[in-house]
């Protein structure tokens, strides 16, 4: 799994540090979550065709948020575009959207599909699922959790010991599906593995601490949780209902989760390496996101 940051900054821009954009790149699969203004050109420098994308996952409805997504579209319809293209979001994104497509001359020959989300799965596939929840911000914020289904191991000396040929049977099985040998019929769990835990990536938007962000990233590989201000602006945090770098590896601790990534820096810090001290504190994995930055994970490291 390919996680590229495209924008690491809060509210308002800087010079190092574009609107909030992540594109996650996975199961033959490409998700962006959230569409800062500006986004598409930060497609081109992260050299990451838009023309790819598969889902856009919107976290809520401030500008740092989806300003991006007007001009993305449109760019996908000169580039002419036909595949259909999925939009995720709380609930007001028909709204949006509406919007959006009727500012100026707007025409594209593909279809958006809008899905307005509440809270559990969203997602569901073979290959994976991805779920949200609400977090605690001014507007409504959904987090999400992209988690992989991960197939039990086949035991092919098991197979072979119950007399299932070399072969397509093999497949089969390792599918969940039943096979027939010389008459005998022949289940998956008789030559399957226990369950295995699949790769789990959380995004949190913008939030307070959460209860449910908690519960939602619980025993997450990555973690990505906003963290706009150090312990020193914790109540300018709070007013705004933000989170501190110190919160963001509270909620890490207790969630259980690998590695603690930092994002969406207010463009006050133009040293970030307090934000990265203060979550240390609490927890030992932690790393400050950064525009273009590439984090790569396996699931063959779980195993």
């Amino acid at each position: 799994m390919e996680i590229i940051f495209l924008g690491t900054s809060s509210a308002v821009p800087s010079r190092e540090r574009n609107h909030a954009a992540i594109v996650i790149r996975e199961f033959g699969e490409v998700f962006l979550f959230d569409c800062g203004e500006g986004t598409q050109r930060q497609f081109i420098e992260a050299n990451v065709s838009p023309m790819k994308v598969d889902k856009i996952f919107i976290t809520h409805f401030h500008g740092d948020h989806i300003l991006g997504l007007g001009g993305l579209i449109q760019s996908m319809g000169l580039r002419q575009r036909e595949e259909d293209l999925d939009i995720y979001g709380p609930r007001g994104l028909k709204k949006v959207m509406n919007a959006i497509t009727h500012t100026g001359y707007f025409k594209i020959d593909f279809n958006l599909n809008i899905h307005e989300i509440d809270e559990g799965i969203v997602v569901e596939t073979e290959k994976y699922r991805i779920e949200t929840t609400k977090t605690k911000h001014s507007v409504p914020n959904n987090a999400y959790s992209i988690i992989e289904k991960k197939k039990p191991r086949f035991i092919r000396e098991k197979a072979i010991e119950l007399g299932v040929p070399v072969g397509p049977a093999f497949g089969k099985l390792h599918r969940g599906e039943e096979v027939e040998i010389d008459g005998k019929i022949i289940k998956p769990e008789q030559v399957l593995g226990p369950p295995r835990k699949g790769l789990k990536v959380t995004y949190s938007g913008d939030t307070r601490p959460s209860f449910k962000l908690i519960e939602l990233a619980r025993d997450s590989d990555i973690l990505i949780h906003e963290a706009t201000f150090e312990e020193e602006d914790r109540l300018h945090a709070y007013e705004h209902d933000h989170s501190t770098a110190r919160d963001a590896a509270d909620i890490a601790r207790e969630a259980n989760v690998g590695k603690l990534i930092l994002t969406h820096i207010s463009p006050r810090y133009q040293e970030f390496s307090v934000l990265e001290r203060e979550a240390k504190e609490a927890f030992d994995n932690v790393e400050v996101a950064e525009d273009f930055k590439v984090f790569n994970i396996n699931s063959k490291d779980k195993e």
